[in-house]
């Protein structure tokens, strides 16, 4: 009697890519995964089942429908959030880990592998391997290409009968043969290491409980893991941008993994918008920093260490924009030979880069502009000047030499000059808009200062500051420090004796300077609902970090602004 042959293995492809997020290049994913498994000898073992733009209920009923012993994800993840699925009119719907891990222990008998290829996905992968044998997630942000290796290297290692841990390895090793840095990225979870943890767990509870009951004078000198002296010394001041190497950098996903992937784009041009102190320049040189590891050369330019007259005058700003190129890719300074020639200063520019710079280097140039908004106060130059990267932006989209060019424009004010709207680059290219923390990245913070706080003192630290990047991180500063306590703090911080009082007198010189934005903001103070300003009113005192948007109206920054200009503004 002869056997029955082996049912094939169904590999089920799920896809979502909302309308409210990146565009990703799925499908040539899932044909190139398909292409591998049909050219494999093993071909025959396998099939692949395909639904996309998924909603939640999909992939439950596609998982129900399928009996899949392979779930592939491919998509947006936001870390602690979720998957980025669909609803029902194509927009984002997060699904996050605990749902997740909860539908899949429902085929906790049947799939064998799940696969989560969307960034910051290791959180969703740790919760499913707790019912699944293995689950792969990535614990960063991922580029495009790298997460399309990594499909294509997984399946065919298991075309051609190669063990899932075999295939994952191949996966990482596909991502570093294509050339790109980012092998490291995925992560394999394996239920059975999550069993050994349980039931080691399980065995060090009650060992734990002897030793206390033994001897606690003997536990309360065991050193800490962590030296307070060593972590203080690495404690970041909040003042500034947060540094490369710094701990306490927060994601705020999937923004990161958006830069990254459209940097690499040729011609790539990202518009990073928010108020003040809400970590812009932070995320603008990780930019250049993920440019560089993909072989980039960079350059960065902080328009406010131009002097006053350059930024007033467009052929002083453009030479001070090409000299301090030209000295940061370690190229000999032309500019003076391009001057020369008798034509514009935007033409003599545009030669200069066209003709030099990108002629002479071999790979692409990311450039980054930073507080750009120091020319608005020029209405003249910003139009000539904003104009000329707008122009460039779109030479890049069918010339060669501009195609090596990508900029990152970084600026705190709204635009108020009336810029050409074909001749503007603030309404073109990726915008990204910088939000507050949400409770999670809040928790994660206050956790990387090494606080033990409970869920009660948390909220009252969000209750004085909101979600504000630079205020959280300077109360966590100067608490972890041991400078004052949380009660402390509160009592003084909406105070001019408290550790904002430099900041907050700042607020008020400019405020006080222009009795519009004063009685604007008093307006702001004095109501309890959100308030209808004028638009212009509205958006310098957003842009100076004083207020934010309900829909059209706004509402003061935070508690803590509240309280102090209440008070210094004589608001009853």
């Amino acid at each position: 009697m002869s056997s029955s042959p082996r049912k094939k293995k169904t590999i089920l492809f799920l896809a979502a890519n909302p309308k409210n997020s990146t565009v990703l290049r799925l499908g040539e994913e899932v044909k190139e995964i398909a292409d591998g498994l049909q050219r494999s000898k093993k071909r025959e073992k396998f099939q692949l089942e395909q639904q996309w733009a998924v909603t939640p209920r999909d992939m439950q009923r596609a998982v129900l429908d399928y009996k899949p012993e392979i779930v592939h994800f491919s998509g947006h993840g936001v870390g602690e959030e979720g998957l980025a699925l669909e609803d029902e009119t194509g927009k984002i719907k997060l699904v996050n880990a605990k749902a997740l891990a909860s539908l899949f222990e429902l085929f906790m008998d049947r799939v064998e592998c799940v696969v989560l290829n969307a960034c910051y996905s290791d959180v969703q992968a740790a919760a499913i391997a707790r019912h699944i044998p293995y689950v792969i997630g990535m614990k960063q942000a991922v580029g495009d290409n790298a997460a399309r290796n990594f499909a294509v290297g997984f399946y065919d290692a298991l075309a051609a009968g190669e063990s899932i841990e075999f295939a994952y390895k191949s996966g990482c090793v596909s991502i570093s043969m294509a050339g790109i840095p980012e092998e490291l990225t995925p992560v394999l979870k394996k239920k059975l290491d999550f069993a050994d943890l349980e039931t080691a767990e399980q065995a060090i509870v009650p060992a734990i409980d002897n030793i206390l009951e033994e001897s606690s004078s003997a536990v309360a000198n065991v050193p800490s893991l962590v030296s307070p002296a060593v972590f203080l010394a690495n404690l970041d001041n909040p003042e500034g941008s947060v540094s490369f190497d710094s701990p306490l950098y927060i994601d705020r996903p999937p923004l990161e993994s958006d830069c990254y992937q459209t940097i690499a784009k040729p011609g790539a041009l990202i518009r990073v918008k928010s108020p003040r102190k809400m970590g812009k320049t932070s995320l603008l040189q990780r930019i250049l920093h993920h440019s560089r590891e993909q072989g980039h050369q960079t350059a960065y330019l902080n328009f406010q260490s131009a002097d006053g007259n350059f930024i007033s005058n467009l052929d002083q700003l453009l030479q001070w924009l090409c000299v301090d190129i030209t000295n940061q890719l370690n190229l000999e300074d032309r500019v003076a030979d391009y001057w020369k020639q008798g034509m514009g200063s935007k033409q003599k520019c545009g030669n200069y880069f066209q003709r030099y710079l990108l002629a002479t280097i071999t790979t692409p140039l990311t450039l980054g502009l930073d507080e750009v908004d120091r020319v608005f106060q020029y209405p003249q130059v910003a139009q000539e000047f904003f104009g000329l990267l707008r122009a460039w932006h779109e030479k890049a989209k069918n010339e060669p030499a501009w195609k090596k060019l990508r900029l990152v424009i970084s600026h705190s004010k709204e635009v108020y000059i009336p810029l050409n709207i074909n001749q503007s680059p603030f309404n073109v290219g990726l915008s990204i808009e910088l939000p507050e923390f949400n409770h999670q990245q809040i928790v994660e913070l206050v956790q990387k200062h090494q606080l033990n706080w409970s869920a009660s003192q948390i909220e009252q630290l969000i209750g004085m500051v909101d979600g504000h990047p630079y205020l959280l991180r300077k109360a966590l500063y100067e608490i972890a420090r041991g400078c004052l306590t949380l009660e402390e703090f509160l009592q003084s911080a909406p105070t001019e004796e408290g550790i904002y009082g430099d900041h907050l007198r700042h607020h008020l010189i400019h405020l006080t300077a222009d009795p519009n934005l004063e009685a604007a903001m008093k307006q702001v103070i004095a109501s309890s609902v959100p308030v209808r300003l004028e638009a212009e009113l509205a958006f310098k005192l957003r842009s100076r970090g004083l207020v934010k948007l309900r829909g059209n109206d706004v509402i003061p920054l935070c508690n803590l602004c509240r309280l102090y200009f209440k008070d210094r503004l004589g608001v009853h």
